[in-house]
């Protein structure tokens, strides 16, 4: 009976797995709810694989605006782009090193020829140059000597000297002769004759020496002496004339009137002409840089496919970027001898013969040169937009270029106007636009894509 009584509690005990499956109000709802979480994550990595699929097959390309130009200028045969550049650049240096002591001139000053930039430090020249003109002084001194003889007082100095001489060796004569007799009569000693010869021989050598001296003294210096003075003379005069050059380049003028276009040099900085360094700190080769802005050029460099285009001393329009409106008439004045194989081009340098304020070196430029009078059909240039050769496509006979717009290829039919250095202008397009000129040969209208660098 006890043990019935404990099977039916173990009984009551287990879990009626039945009610939890199928019991009321539990099993539809938590049924739904994984189906409905399965679903959305399926569907998501669904989605991840395509965008990832699809998003990688987009293309990238590069793009360029077209430019747009108007026609008011006619009898145009080509079109190039470069920069404004001085006809003569001048970077000023120092002939010798030394430290800025002063410098009168700022970027942008306009200056004139001879006027003074910079003053270096030149107490260690002035001093070489001081040295040097007194050597050259003494020198001058010694030669207009020699060139001039003897002076008459010395020549009566001379004279008074051997004079002087002549008495007392005759003098000396007559005391040989008398102690000569006194020795014959046995008066004085063999010593008191010997000393009275010896002293008369020596008197006889010095009126000797004198008689010499008087005979140059009227004769003057020699030729060659004099000619050894005058090279000595010479050579100081050259030495001194070196120092002074040095002690004036302490002060760098202006070689030529124009504009300070860069100032390279300060206070205190060491200034040589000989090893310019490019460290902080160490030596400069130069003080300022400056050109005649009055004298300035567009250098171009022109395809070698356009270059049969051009004559020499033909006439051009040139503007710039910074003023669209401006205009300045030019001529070629340069064509360089030879092409660059690099670039398949040929420098062409076009003079502007009315410059003013608004242009400055390394502005960009746009030149249009202008056909021969003889050449030209009087009709003007139609208007525009400029396109790269890269941009501008074929098909079936029609022009046409790719537009980049939101985020897709959109075609545009062009029509070529001229062919231009780089380019062509085409109508069809109002400037501004963005034309794809790198993309997949495949790439066609409507497809999508992806302009380089931006995200």
């Amino acid at each position: 009976m006890a043990i019935d009584t404990k099977h039916k509690d173990l009984e009551g005990l287990r879990i009626d797995r039945s009610a939890t499956v199928s019991g009321p109000g539990a099993a539809p709802w938590a049924r739904s709810i994984i189906i409905v979480g399965v679903a959305v994550f399926v569907l998501l990595g669904i989605a991840a694989l395509a965008y990832r699929f699809f998003g990688t097959s987009i293309p990238e390309v590069e793009i360029v605006h077209a430019a747009a130009q108007g026609g008011d200028i006619g009898g145009v045969v080509l079109t190039a782009t470069g920069y404004i550049v001085p006809h003569h650049k001048i970077n000023v240096n120092s002939k010798v090193t030394g430290r800025v002591k002063w410098i009168g001139v700022e970027k942008g000053d306009k200056v004139k020829e001879g006027q003074v930039l910079v003053k270096l430090e030149d107490d260690e020249f002035r001093a070489q140059y001081e040295q040097a003109r007194g050597a050259a002084d003494s020198a001058r001194a010694y030669m207009e000597e020699l060139q001039h003889g003897s002076r008459p007082e010395e020549i009566a100095q001379a004279q008074h000297n051997l004079e002087e001489a002549r008495a007392t060796l005759a003098n000396d004569k007559l005391t040989l002769d008398r102690t000569r007799d006194l020795f014959a009569q046995g008066v004085v000693s063999r010593q008191s004759l010997d000393d009275a010869s010896a002293k008369f021989n020596s008197d006889q050598q010095r009126v000797n020496s004198l008689d010499k001296v008087f005979q140059l003294s009227k004769l003057g210096p020699r030729a060659e002496e004099i000619a050894r003075a005058k090279g000595a003379l010479t050579q100081a005069e050259g030495q001194s004339a070196y120092s002074k050059s040095l002690l004036d380049a302490t002060v760098i003028r202006a070689p030529v009137s124009g504009t300070i276009l860069e100032r390279t040099a300060e206070k205190g900085e060491l200034i040589t002409a000989q090893f310019a360094s490019s460290a902080e700190g160490g030596p400069q080769g130069s003080v300022v840089s400056l050109a005649d802005l009055d004298d300035i050029q567009a250098d171009l460099d022109i395809s070698q496919d356009d270059f049969s285009k051009l004559t020499p001393h033909q006439k051009a329009v040139v503007s710039v970027d910074a003023f669209p409106d401006l205009h300045w008439n030019g001529v070629i004045a340069e064509v360089s001898p030879e092409a660059n194989r690099q670039k398949a081009t040929i420098e062409v340098k076009v003079q502007i013969t009315d410059p003013d304020a608004h242009l400055r070196p390394e502005m960009n430029t746009t030149v249009r040169f202008i056909a021969d009078e003889n050449k030209s059909t009087g009709n003007s240039q139609p208007a525009g937009a400029f396109v790269p050769s890269a941009g501008v496509r074929e098909s079936d006979g029609q022009k046409y270029v790719l537009l980049a717009f939101n985020g897709k290829a959109m075609r545009r039919d062009v029509k070529v106007l001229s062919q231009r250095s780089g380019g062509a202008l085409v109508s069809g397009l109002n400037g501004g636009e963005s034309v794809i000129t790198t993309a997949p040969e495949t790439l066609k209208d409507g497809d999508k894509i992806k302009i380089k660098g931006q995200s």
